[in-house]
């Protein structure tokens, strides 16, 4: 690869200011090709070695790595085995699930200040139809990789560092719910930043980022900027939780990712900016038999490597501060602008009863409520009253949506919650936003087979 131009002192700076890279010099880095911020470069060959191996394993075992499945251990043994040879200190998690028993690898790097951890990861299984070697071998591979330049050029990091390869995401994210559910609070509170990275190497590649809530809008910003510093334009996305770093931003811990696209069509404007194909799919074998090791684009999964590579190296460097402020209003541009803080006034609780269907594990949908009259801000103890008729009321996802577009979630899918029907009201503190203004209540039926509606909803400020 190409030696990187410079980092530019107008992005060092901002990204100095938002506490994203180190005050004080960087560790030495290694004589290896290195990205504008002193990072190490990964070899696409080191990566497409990796997403090999898996290729292998899926041969030899009945053409897939899925959950519960010999293709799914040789895969955990596989990954095992290499970050063990790294140094790093490896463990294994199993947990149930309906196709067998699966597992998590986790994979740590002491840091100087061992209070702080950096998290990154992806899943480590494919579906049953096929190996997965975009979904997700690509970022399986890619940490591998990382993991591999980032121990030779900073065997000691500012804040420890923590990999993780997640079981069964294709069963519903429970692998990663899994870990997340077994840590303590105080270990919860240890993790800094979670980044994900689930499909990088797609045939017809987009450069998207992502973050869920506004705690990670400044782990989004270093993405676009590790992308930047490629020359590459990015786009956000919104994937609503659905991969593993769903399970960290649900216990409040800030989440960012990036993503080279899944069954969505490329539109002609982003072929104009990233070349490929309009009017075709991302990945043209998402979920089938054909994801093997010809489903690849050499230049994206090199890329979006690179900006794996390029933010943990922001984010554990010696005097670094692994703690990025949120600005921002988590959806679309971000924004250094504070939400206002209006007082006085009074307000009345509003109702919308407009029926808006739910499909079944489709997209969100949303019903609005505009509140104007309350000059102040809403309250700590927001009410939200929800009536939602649904078969098997475990599917739903639900979420309020401020008028600055922040998330706040009321209620996770639970797969094991066969009861009907959401009558339920919610006590959220959504104090940070200015009352007036449009919220939205945010529905998903995140799986198969049954239905609902949003039948009415009231908000209280």
């Amino acid at each position: 690869m190409k030696r990187k131009a410079p980092l530019t002192a107008s992005i060092a700076a901002a990204l100095l200011a938002a506490g994203l890279i180190a005050a004080a010099p960087f560790a030495s880095a290694s004589t290896a090709a290195t990205l504008p911020n002193g990072a190490p470069d990964i070899a696409v060959a080191d990566v497409k070695a990796q997403l090999a191996n898996l290729q292998t394993i899926a041969n030899n075992n009945g053409g897939n790595r899925y959950t519960g499945r010999s293709g799914y251990r040789a895969s955990v043994d596989h990954v095992k085995s290499e970050m063990t040879a790294l140094g790093f200190t490896v463990s294994e998690q199993s947990f149930s699930t309906s196709a067998g028993t699966s597992y998590n690898v986790l994979a740590e790097l002491p840091g100087t200040d061992t209070s702080k951890v950096i998290m990154l990861g992806g899943h480590l299984d494919s579906v049953s139809s096929g190996p997965g070697i975009n979904d997700n071998g690509t970022g399986s591979a890619s940490l591998l990789a990382v993991a591999k330049a980032f121990k030779a050029a900073r065997p000691t990091p500012g804040v420890t560092v923590r990999f993780g390869w997640w079981g069964a995401e294709e069963l519903g994210i429970l692998g990663s719910r899994a870990y997340v559910s077994s840590l303590s609070s105080a270990e919860k509170t240890r993790i800094k930043a979670y980044l994900n990275f689930d499909m990088t190497g797609s045939p017809n590649p987009g450069y998207f980022v992502y973050n869920d809530d506004t705690n990670g809008i400044a782990l989004r910003n270093l993405l676009v900027q590790g992308f930047t510093a490629l020359n590459v334009q990015t786009e956000y996305v919104d994937v609503d939780g659905r991969s593993d770093h769903g399970s960290f931003y649900n216990v409040g811990i800030p989440t960012g990712g990036t993503f080279s696209g899944a069954e969505g069509y490329k539109t002609s404007a982003q072929a104009a900016k990233w070349g490929g194909t309009a009017n075709a799919a991302f990945d043209p074998c998402y979920h089938r038999s054909c994801d093997n090791s010809n489903n690849i684009n050499d230049t994206s999964l090199d890329r979006h490597a690179d900006v794996i590579s390029y933010a943990l190296w922001n984010l554990t460097g010696t005097g670094s501060t692994p703690t990025p402020t949120p600005t921002g209003t988590g959806t679309g541009t971000p924004t250094s602008s504070p939400t206002p803080s209006p007082t006085g006034g009074t307000c009345q609780a509003v109702t919308n009863g407009t029926d808006v269907a739910i499909p079944d594990a489709g997209a969100a949908v949303t019903s609005s409520i505009t509140i104007s009259g309350c000059n102040r801000n809403a309250s700590a103890t927001t009410k939200v009253t929800v009536t939602i008729p649904h078969t098997y009321r475990g599917d739903l996802r639900i979420d309020l949506v401020g008028p600055n577009g922040t998330t706040y979630r009321l209620k996770t899918e639970n797969s094991s919650d066969s009861a009907a029907n959401v009558n339920t009201t919610y006590t959220v503190n959504v104090s940070a936003q200015a009352a007036n203004g449009t919220w939205k209540l945010k529905a998903q039926d995140m799986y198969s087979y049954d239905t609902g509606k949003i039948d009415s909803w009231t908000l209280a400020v």
